[in-house]
């Protein structure tokens, strides 16, 4: 949890507490189901919170904006946005039943009220959203064919409506069709750890 801190120094007591309280509710739940990889579960902090977090070092959700969560597996990115985030709406989208059941516990147990949690593939899914976030889920044109359809026109944050995915390796195959407009970010601009040398964040606007 003091990786989280180093680089977020803004957090209120409630945000430090929900935050506290994912390391023993994955915990649990990675002894029934594997949620997240067992050897990663010590590493919680830095491999899957910080790694969600980094979305919000690029932008700073405006109250109101409406974040789809695609094949949000165990809830990352999404249950650590929405508690950074706690006046923007989000939902948690996965079709795998026994994970998408992991999130909706974790979202309930540490409170959040601004989460709702869907066992549903993307194409099923018809409501409008400012934007996808997903976490290494698929190919970026295949994430943009899949949820084009759920973007929203309504524009109130400083950055357009679009897709904010978190990916690693060589993306230039991917990003490729969208070079013009696609922005990729390396998360060693954010945060000094090692794992974060070949993490990169990818933003595309969608019109």
């Amino acid at each position: 949890m003091k990786i989280v801190q180093k680089y977020f120094r803004n957090l209120t007591e409630l945000q430090i507490n929900q935050l506290e309280q994912l390391y023993d509710l994955y915990t649990n739940w990675n002894d029934k189901i594997n949620v997240i990889s067992r050897k990663d579960v010590d590493n919680l902090y830095t491999h899957h919170v910080l790694h969600s977090l980094s979305i919000a070092k690029y932008i700073n959700f405006t109250p109101g904006t409406m974040v789809m969560d695609v094949g949000t597996g165990g809830g990352f990115p999404g249950i650590p946005l929405a508690i950074f985030f706690p006046e923007v709406k989000f939902l948690l989208l996965d079709s795998i039943g026994k994970k998408i059941k992991v999130a909706g516990d974790i979202a309930e147990s540490v409170g959040l009220n601004n989460v709702e949690v869907i066992h549903s593939r993307v194409e099923n899914e018809k409501r409008k959203f400012h934007f996808i976030v997903s976490r290494a889920v698929m190919p970026l044109p295949d994430l943009v064919n899949r949820t084009r359809k759920n973007i929203s026109s309504e524009q109130i944050n400083a950055m357009p409506n679009g897709i904010i995915c978190l990916k690693g390796g060589d993306l230039s195959a991917e990003t490729e069709p969208f070079k013009k407009v696609v922005d990729v970010i390396a998360l060693s601009s954010y945060f000094s750890e090692e794992f974060f040398e070949t993490k990169k964040l990818v933003y595309l606007p969608v019109k």
